[in-house]
């Protein structure tokens, strides 16, 4: 019995990434640059692309993002008070966007009116990981009050992703975070991963990963 329920998720997994392919070719064709955002709830993401969408429309470059939730339009309406094109993505009891769903959602996005796209995917540090949606980076959003330990505990996200954001640095002192273990531990996991720390409330951090996305 075991080796078909196996079975059965390679076929989904595989199914997946066929369709997280074809959205890849398909941002790359209309010329526009997609980063997955992935983090646990209250890490930061929707604040991040809050910070993002401005400085780069400063840049001359369009932002649009699609907002990944279980259920309800709170971050949806967040992105777009940005005033940036998005699309709501709910995965009804998901835990993770899947390549079906962002594939409907690039049908509602001007893809020909944006530069770049940000996939905020559900919160949740664990299913995210293994649904390849068809953006060309995956960045991950750790928050100081999840803990420093948060990536010792979720080391495939860290080992899939291209992109780490430490955020929530001011407040690293009063919840007991060690941010160098934290960054060491990201490292151990994946060596090479740029890391970034970010306060949304002061915006430090959020250019010097705007220079990364952009290039």
């Amino acid at each position: 019995m075991h080796h078909i329920d196996v079975s059965i998720e390679k076929d989904v997994f595989d199914a997946n990434n066929r369709l997280a392919h074809r959205n890849h070719h398909r941002l790359v064709d209309a010329s526009v640059r997609a980063f997955d955002l992935l983090g646990a709830i209250g890490s930061g993401k929707t604040a991040l692309i809050e910070q993002m969408v401005p400085k780069l429309r400063e840049r001359g470059l369009v932002a649009g993002a699609i907002a990944g939730d279980v259920y309800g339009d709170d971050d949806f309406q967040r992105i777009l008070a940005t005033g940036a094109p998005a699309v709501n993505a709910n995965t009804g009891k998901e835990c993770h966007l899947d390549a079906h769903l962002v594939e409907h959602a690039l049908d509602q996005i001007p893809l020909d009116a944006i530069d770049i796209l940000f996939i905020e995917n559900v919160g949740n540090m664990v299913c995210p990981t293994d649904f390849k949606l068809g953006a060309e980076k995956r960045i991950v959003v750790v928050s100081t009050t999840e803990g420093d330990d948060v990536a010792n505990k979720h080391p495939m996200m860290f080992r899939e992703s291209d992109i780490a954001v430490i955020n929530k640095v001011d407040l690293a002192e009063y919840v007991g975070c060690d941010v160098g273990r934290l960054e060491a531990d990201i490292h151990r996991y994946n060596p090479g991963m740029p890391v970034f720390k970010t306060n949304m409330k002061t915006g430090e951090g959020v250019d010097a990963l705007l220079d990364a996305i952009v290039e």
